[in-house]
């Protein structure tokens, strides 16, 4: 048996699979967030732990006598301070804190960040919250010993190892993100050194093994393995099998993401496209991301008095973009513009607008964001070949075949499972403890594969670039 553990912000999440990876049992614990002054986002380690002693305990009921290893995913970027006693500073600042804004700005100011991270340095990312934190709590920034993202505190209380994996340090903005190493220039620049960064693996890797004294609490056999694991996003894509160059999935969940395979190291920060180590060797990932995907539909729907089942169930064969525009920017947007303070709009409103009409509008606004993101991939050379839609928005027959025709590529649609951040997890667990390679990462069995609408793709062509424009005109205005 293999395991996977992944560690995000609203729960921790653990998925037990056998040798041919079929789930044989899941368990989950919520964590809660605190936001102690606006802007900021945080989470007691203390709280990780205590998930993970729920889920294992859970798990340990179905029997862990067989495991051989455990795989790690987890929420990116978030600054967990410990001292030399290993014992937690403060509540970690978590990724969609934004209280470093300042200091972000200031990183990415000096020009060595984006050359040799491949990255804007955004709010969210682990450097500038160091900074903030050297300028606003000084007395627990001179007892920082090591530093430490969420899924890496956990391995820490399973292993008793300081060890962090590419995939998850590529969003830290002190990684060389080219060279898949630590990067002197960038610790110095921001006031950190090299012994406080942990070790660095790949995420199939061993990173240490189970402490004896869990194994025996847990019903474990001595020495199972634990993988280096993967960023959250990393790991989804070892769950889906995008792990080679072409292959991509398209996540509608609350906010959207593009997120491709690369072989090599192609990085284009102005795009605002996150290039980060991929959890495998020698591969790299791309990332367009944007903040609201079905948060944008679940927002009409409240306005609109209907759930988004109902809104998008009744929307019949695919329809050209209409005069009415939406332009999804709820909160800011991230890829391609970079821009926090760019709010949403309705363009084009008229009497002829009705529910049918908006709810399209809606849809046709996120899928020309994820086109935007497809556009900032492909400007640095990325190439889509193959596109799995997974989330709660790919229920939507409808969407699924705006998107496929906006890109002019098919989109293929799993059966029904969990291909997430766990199940990836669980399958680097069986990279690490086996010695297997990519082969583990299959992609999924597909239930349908949607088709571009050919006699609708110059329709969509203009709308993106009606989409675009209203895009501009907004900028500044919001």
């Amino acid at each position: 048996m293999y395991l996977g553990l992944d560690l995000g912000t609203s729960g921790l999440k653990g998925i037990l699979i056998d040798a041919d990876q079929k789930v044989l049992a899941e368990a989950t614990a919520p964590l809660t967030v605190s936001r102690p002054h606006e802007g900021w986002s945080e989470q007691a380690p203390a709280d990780w732990i205590g998930a993970a002693e729920k889920v294992l305990a859970e798990l340990s009921g179905f029997g862990l006598g067989q495991l051989r290893g455990i795989g790690l995913s987890g929420q990116m970027h978030g600054a967990t301070l410990i001292d030399e006693s290993d014992d937690v500073l403060r509540p970690c600042i978590l990724w969609n804190d934004t209280r470093s804004h300042v200091e972000a700005a200031e990183l990415d100011a000096n020009p060595i960040f984006r050359r040799l991270s491949g990255n804007i340095v955004f709010p969210g990312f682990t450097a500038p919250k160091l900074c903030w934190v050297a300028r606003h709590e000084p007395e627990i920034f001179a007892r920082v010993a090591k530093v430490l993202l969420p899924k890496d505190y956990l391995r820490l209380w399973l292993t008793g190892e300081h060890v962090a994996e590419m995939s998850d340090a590529a969003g830290t903005s002190w990684l060389d993100v080219g060279r898949r190493d630590w990067s002197e220039e960038l610790l110095k620049a921001s006031g950190m050194r090299r012994d406080q960064m942990p070790r660095l693996v790949e995420g199939s890797e061993v990173s240490g093994q189970i402490r004896a004294e869990l194994a025996e609490r847990f019903g474990m056999p001595a020495g199972v393995v634990v993988a280096g694991g993967g960023g959250d996003n990393a790991a989804s894509g070892i769950g889906v099998g995008v792990v080679k160059a072409g292959q991509a999935f398209v996540s509608l969940g609350t906010s959207g993401v593009l997120f491709a395979a690369n072989d090599g190291y192609q990085p284009d920060a102005a795009t605002a496209v996150h290039t980060f180590c991929h959890a495998l060797p020698g591969t790299w990932h791309q990332m367009g991301v944007i903040l609201a995907a079905t948060d944008a539909l679940n927002w009409f729907s409240r306005i609109a008095g209907a759930s988004p089942k109902d809104l998008t169930s009744g929307l019949g064969a695919l329809q050209a973009p209409g005069k009415t525009r939406f332009l999804p920017y709820l909160g800011g947007e991230r890829t391609p513009l970079n821009d926090a303070a760019i709010r949403g709009a309705f363009i084009g409103l008229e009497h002829a607008t009705d529910r049918a009409a908006a709810t399209r509008a809606v849809l046709e606004g996120v899928t020309f964001a994820i086109r935007d993101c497809r556009d900032a991939l492909a400007a640095t050379g990325t190439q889509i070949d193959s596109l799995l839609a997974v989330g709660g928005g790919s229920k939507s027959a409808y969407w699924c075949q705006a998107i496929a025709t906006a890109l002019g590529t098919p989109v293929s649609l799993p059966v029904a499972g969990d291909f997430g951040g766990a199940f990836g997890a669980a399958r680097l667990a069986v990279m690490a403890a086996t010695g297997a390679g990519a082969e583990v990462a299959s992609q999924p069995v597909i239930s349908a594969v949607i088709e571009p609408v050919s006699a609708l793709s110059a329709a969509f062509d203009e709308g993106h670039a009606r989409y675009r424009a209203a895009q501009a005109a907004i900028r500044g205005l919001t």
